[in-house]
């Protein structure tokens, strides 16, 4: 599966999309951005969510991080 089909599969079924395939994906499109600060953020934003110890707060800190995924679509 592609990295855009992945993103587009989690944009689709946000809700049933585990925690830790959310990361993967952003830390697939992450190189992508053009700034050091936005990667960094990120870094920052993806260890927070790996720190959480509850899924339902890794999936509200992660839905948080969708504009991503959509910016990762329109760049294409």
């Amino acid at each position: 599966m592609s990295l855009e089909e992945k993103v587009s599969k989690i944009l689709e079924n946000f809700e049933d999309t585990p925690s830790s395939e959310f990361i993967d994906v952003l830390k697939q499109i992450q190189p992508q951005f053009k700034s050091n600060l936005t990667s960094e953020y990120l870094d920052g934003k993806i260890q927070k969510i790996s720190d959480a110890e509850d899924e339902s707060e890794k999936k509200k800190q992660c839905k948080a991080l969708i504009p991503y995924l959509d910016w990762y679509l329109q760049g294409l």
